[in-house]
């Protein structure tokens, strides 16, 4: 049972840093930051779990099944992630490609500690507290003297792209291949930017990275020796109850100084026939995904192609809803629903196995979703997308960045797409040592 207790508290930068910096004497953190970005679906504006009682690593053979007991037995919260590699515990597939960073393919902890905040105030749910624990601890988080983010770093890292310029459009043509032969309608084609023998300062880069983006699903994952300092704009998927809800991305554009062409650019991406094209197929895909969980003839579109605008770019967005039954598990609306389609493509089995053929690394966590259990079974998690994972042991970092491939792409607007993606990343890793 936990300890519950609720206080004032406001949410603001300088508090932010306080409780991150409070946060890292703790081998197991997760901090979810919807960075106050007005998007349907919120429950809270973010969570800090930290101080794992008992915990779940795993590699992809039989994870979801090892999840399910994991989750029904602790019936609390959990935080953790599902890495993209999951995919072979869903479908007969596998992954051999190029691993740097050998992330467990799912991992998940039971806090001890675990603040929810709202808009005035935190919920403090505590296990096995101690007496006047959760003062103390607040005590001591606004007692810290919370450090700016630095400006200047004296050194810089080595940055490489595993997939030459060249070698790309030269799998962007063997993707075209493939959709003129009818095998897939669209893919996502990734590559990974990395760095080896790199030391970073993870809550430092994360600092700068939600800095500079401000997305609604940020989050600093902390879990021993590995990190994900994750910027993601996307919604994999929420239970709230019997309602399922999934908000799929699909259409980028750069954003401008100036307003008035900023404005032009949103509108562009709006009417622009391939983005739009891409969106709805992929929306499609997320439809039939709901369908094998959902209730008959609740799976719905609350939104479609919706432009939404972040600090780097504009998004086009579309959200899909459905009821479940109220006895439905869990875990088995995200094994049926996994990987996002975003991620993937259509048709996506098909999607995946190109995907292992075409591309030069392991996704692992990239791609995949970072999120938590309720002990109600609620659940809410993102797409690992616009991310630094890293791991410090190795002293190995990445990122990896993609773009929707259909049969009206261009490869060198594909390669723009891609770079456009990556600039955040690279200029936090680029001050972050």
């Amino acid at each position: 049972m936990r300890t519950v207790k609720k206080y004032p508290f406001s949410l603001t930068e300088d508090s932010k840093n306080r409780l991150l910096q409070w946060s890292q004497q703790f081998q197991e953190v997760v901090w979810l930051d919807s960075n106050n970005y007005s998007q349907a679906h919120e429950s809270y504006q973010a969570i800090l779990a930290v101080d794992a009682f008992t915990a779940l690593k795993t590699d992809s053979h039989n994870a979801f099944d090892k999840l399910k007991e994991y989750q029904a037995s602790t019936a609390d919260w959990i935080f953790g992630y599902l890495s993209y590699d999951l995919k072979n515990d869903v479908e007969k597939l596998h992954s051999n490609n190029f691993d740097g960073l050998n992330f467990p393919d799912l991992y998940f902890f039971q806090p001890k500690k675990l603040f929810l905040f709202s808009e005035n105030n935190v919920e403090v749910l505590y296990l096995n507290m101690v007496a006047d624990e959760m003062e103390e601890d607040l005590k001591t988080i606004s007692e810290i003297v919370a450090q700016p983010v630095a400006s200047e770093i004296p050194k810089t890292i080595n940055i490489r792209i595993r997939t030459s310029k060249d070698s790309y459009f030269q799998k962007v043509g063997e993707v075209l291949g493939h959709i003129k032969r009818g095998d897939i309608y669209e893919v996502n084609i990734c590559q990974e930017f990395y760095s080896e023998d790199a030391e970073i300062n993870p809550m430092e880069a994360f600092m700068q990275l939600n800095k500079i983006s401000r997305p609604p699903f940020s989050v600093f994952l902390k879990l021993d020796d590995i990190f994900a300092l994750s910027a993601s704009p996307e919604r994999y998927l929420k239970r709230t109850g019997t309602t399922v809800v999934s908000q799929p991305i699909k259409g980028t554009a750069k954003r401008l100084k100036n307003k008035e062409e900023d404005l032009i650019m949103a509108q562009q991406l709006a009417n622009d026939p391939k983005e739009r094209s891409e969106n709805i197929m992929i929306a499609d895909l997320v439809r039939n995904d709901l369908s094998r969980i959902a209730e008959k003839g609740s799976v719905s579109v609350e939104e479609l192609c919706t432009i939404y605008t972040f600090e780097q770019v504009h998004q086009m967005i579309s959200t899909v809803a459905c009821s479940v039954a109220e006895h439905t598990s869990s875990v088995e609306i995200l094994r049926n629903t996994f990987p996002m389609g975003s991620m993937t493509g259509a048709p996506k089995i098909s999607a995946m196995q190109i995907i292992e053929e075409i591309e030069d690394a392991k996704r692992g966590l990239y791609s995949g979703a970072i999120g938590y259990f309720s002990p109600s079974a609620d659940f809410d998690f993102n797409v690992v997308i616009r991310s630094i994972l890293y791991n410090s042991s190795k002293e190995y970092v990445s990122f990896s960045v993609g773009s929707a491939i259909t049969i009206n792409s261009i490869p060198e607007k594909e390669y723009e797409e891609c770079l456009l993606k990556a600039k955040a990343m690279r200029e936090v890793l680029n001050n972050s040592l």
